[in-house]
């Protein structure tokens, strides 16, 4: 199977411009393409899964990735799926963020001897003129059109700043710029960037008189529509330091039934045959098939030995025993009022719950335990001595902590 077929049995293809010359050029290795990732935090995401794994299938099949490094385009931030404006960063953060960025690529591209490239938009954006700008480009786009696109139809609701709406023009400059300058002839991205796409591919039909193409991928989202990589309300990262292996791994042990093989398909590389077979899996099978992507997952942004270890934890942990390995939140005096520390406190300090509101409810719902006892007392509190050389700590079934006193 060629690796555009590939692409299509996985699920991964929503939007392209020209099916059958996109088809041809990355099945020939001919595509130069490019993804952009702006550096809003100092970690990337498991959301950006999709572009990092799609980068990879593409550059084993003989295609030319450019990794986009957003130091220019941060510094507006991308209205599209957004209901409020982006955080204003400094160009000291979005270096900081860069570079993070960096790093974690690399686990997922290989960047030696020219085979891929890793650039930042900062480079030519930051230097230009306004009026030349306005002057080279301004006429080539209709602001009836821009009000049309996706990207900006929440945002139009509640006031899209002038700042945001020029996101669109940097997006397709970047591509305008990259394919002058490189030879990139292509763009990927997420499906809610379609209208930023079209306009970078209209910027050089229109300037140029060339084709340029444009190719989305299918935003992972569960049954019920939601985008996944996020839990309890926060980011899963692919900083170690941010989200703990163990972590990585039981957010997707943990997806639904209705998702599993879907991210399977999308997000592994093990073969297609292979997963067709499970198509036909159910019941106590699911569970394997969420070990199988849990594991493949972590082992590609942790390594096979960190994998190896949050597996181990997680069986240990499910059959109620208590693993080395598993993560562990620590209290200290400070976290202490007269002596003792709440299980409220405690939630909120491992990270189980994102507030003292989440707390109670969980507490009230019946779904917090300690070494196994159901807690029913949201006044329960514990001295050092009752925390003693570890206690687990379980929201659910699912969501667990070590908690230490040191």
């Amino acid at each position: 199977m060629q690796i555009y077929e590939e692409l299509v049995a996985r699920g991964l293809i929503a939007q392209v411009t020209n099916e059958e010359e996109i088809r041809k050029m990355i099945n020939e290795g001919k595509a130069t393409f490019y993804i952009g990732f702006d550096c809003t935090a100092d970690s990337l995401t498991a959301g950006h899964f999709m572009a990092l794994t799609l980068m990879k299938r593409l550059q084993m099949a003989g295609n030319k990735p450019i990794a986009l490094i957003g130091g220019g385009t941060t510094m507006i931030g991308d209205p599209s799926g957004r209901t409020d404006m982006r955080k204003m960063l400094t160009l000291e953060d979005i270096q900081h963020n860069a570079d993070c960025f960096k790093r974690q690529m690399e686990k997922f591209i290989d960047f030696s001897e020219g085979k891929a490239m890793m650039i930042n938009n900062a480079d030519w954006l930051l230097s230009l003129n306004y009026v030349d700008l306005l002057r080279e480009v301004g006429a080539c786009f209709s602001v009836n059109n821009m009000l049309r696109a996706e990207c900006y139809k929440q945002r139009m609701e509640k006031g899209l700043s002038f700042l945001e709406f020029n996101y669109m023009i940097m997006q397709s400059y970047d591509f305008y710029h990259l394919y002058k300058t490189l030879g990139c002839n292509m763009q990927f991205g997420g499906d809610d960037q379609w209208s930023n796409m079209l306009g970078g591919t209209e910027l050089i039909r229109r300037k140029l008189g060339k084709d340029a193409h444009a190719m989305t991928i299918t935003l992972l989202t569960d049954s019920q529509g939601k985008k996944m990589g996020k839990t309890a309300g926060n980011a899963v990262w692919l900083d170690p330091n941010k989200t703990s292996p163990f972590d990585f791994y039981q957010y997707w042990r943990n997806v639904g039934d209705a998702d599993v093989l879907k991210c399977i398909r999308m997000l592994t590389f093990l073969p297609i045959e292979q997963i067709n077979e499970m198509d036909s899996w159910e019941g106590s099978q699911l569970n394997t098939a969420k070990e199988i992507l849990a594991y493949e997952l972590t082992k590609m942004v942790h390594g096979e030995e960190e994998a190896e270890k949050a597996q181990t934890s997680a069986r240990a942990l499910f059959s109620a025993g208590a693993s080395a390995d598993m993560p562990t939140e620590a209290i200290s005096e400070a976290d202490l009022t007269d002596g003792c520390i709440d299980i409220l406190s405690i939630l909120v300090k491992a990270g189980l719950v994102p507030s003292k509101s989440e707390a109670r409810r969980a507490v009230e719902q019946g779904g917090v335990s300690v070494d196994g006892e159901k807690i029913s007392d949201m006044r329960k509190t514990y001295t050092p001595a009752d925390i003693g050389e570890g206690i687990v700590v379980r929201r659910g079934k699912k969501s667990y902590k070590k908690v230490v006193f040191e």
